[in-house]
């Protein structure tokens, strides 16, 4: 037998999967049906139990060329875990990741309760457990705390074209997804990943054509060094960010972000472009979004979320930069804005 409860003081019963020990972290979930290896794989989820909104999870089992990065997620909650996954290319089961990786988890709960709480309360702590504790305090106090040093690269790392070259970008790793990387490498470009606290200075010496700035975890304006850093970068080179990188781009420019109620999560979120007539179905996740009135004049919103109306991208004129708050490499999730990376390349070659 096996508890997760949550700071709120809810408490839920099920059976232990994966690692043993108990584990605190902001319980967040994700609606994607298909996918749960690329959500366990990416960086953005470190300091996070994950929850799955689908009820079976685990059907077609682990194939480690499917994985996005390492997994950081605090703990792991689903409906029912498949024990005899059925996929040609299945490796081994979800819980032996689960164990591998000491990875707690719990399933058998309530997923359909749980994101009624979330929905309704918003993002809040829980402790995945074996015995309910006396004392929620810790729980309660729990912040996701200096997860972008964590996740990112220590060194940095080049990768050649895998088609006829074309330019040299660098992605500065703040929890980058390889989606991204093959994504870049796919159109023509050799990309160097670098640490998260690479100097801007270093970045323009290099001779890049341009800079890509990567998704990652945890409060966008934790991250100071790094937005100065982006301050530099503007207007001196292209620039593109995804996720986090749309957020510290914001804050860079002088904006403002806010931390959602329950984030967006999963891999059919509906994106309305403001400089087009399409509404984009793309993958997200995120808990924080940029401020559209803080921007003032120096960014123009691209796109919104047709849910909630937030910002999911910006532009700066005359400063060859665009970010985006989705996905556009979306592993897992639809591929409808991988024109995204295109735009970029355009902008790289002089294609305002």
């Amino acid at each position: 037998m096996s508890y997760l409860v949550l700071s709120n003081g809810a408490v839920f019963e099920g059976r232990r999967i994966g690692a043993s020990g108990d584990s605190i972290g902001e319980l967040v979930f994700t609606t994607g049906v298909v996918g749960y290896l690329e959500t366990l794989t990416d960086p953005s989820y470190a300091g996070q139990i994950v929850m799955q909104t689908f009820p079976l999870i685990g059907n077609y089992g682990v194939i480690e060329e499917d994985f996005e990065g390492a997994c950081a997620v605090k703990g792991y909650v689903v409906r029912e875990l498949c024990d005899t996954p059925s996929n040609f290319r299945a490796e081994y089961a979800l819980d032996r990741f689960l164990k591998d990786r000491g990875v707690p988890g719990i399933c058998g709960v309530d997923t359909r309760q749980l994101t009624r709480i979330i929905r309704e309360e918003g993002v809040m702590n829980a402790v995945i457990c074996d015995e309910v504790p006396a004392d929620l305090a810790a729980v309660q106090s729990y912040r996701v705390q200096g997860v972008v040093p964590a996740v990112s690269c220590k060194a940095p790392q080049f990768y050649p074209a895998t088609a006829p070259k074309k330019y040299d970008i660098t992605l500065i790793d703040y929890g980058e997804k390889r989606g991204i990387l093959r994504a870049l490498r796919a159109r023509g470009c050799d990309v160097t990943v670098v640490p998260h606290d690479t100097t801007a200075e270093a970045i323009l010496s290099s001779g890049a054509d341009g800079v890509m700035l990567s998704n990652g975890p945890g409060d966008p304006k934790e991250n100071t060094f790094e937005i100065a850093q982006i301050k530099q970068l503007i207007g001196k080179i292209p620039v593109f960010g995804i996720c986090l990188g749309h957020q510290l781009t914001a804050l860079a420019m002088g904006g403002d972000t806010v931390k959602l109620r329950y984030g967006h999560r999963g891999a059919n979120q509906p994106v309305k472009d403001l400089f087009g007539t399409r509404t984009y179905i793309t993958s997200q996740n995120h808990g924080y979004a940029v401020v559209a009135e803080s921007l003032g004049d120096k960014g123009v919103v691209s796109f919104i979320n047709a849910n909630d109306g937030s910002v999911e991208g910006v532009r700066y004129p005359e400063r060859k930069c665009f970010t985006v708050q989705f996905h556009p490499e979306a592993c897992a999730g639809p591929i409808d804005t991988g024109f995204l990376f295109d735009r970029f390349l355009a902008l790289i070659g002089g294609d305002d």
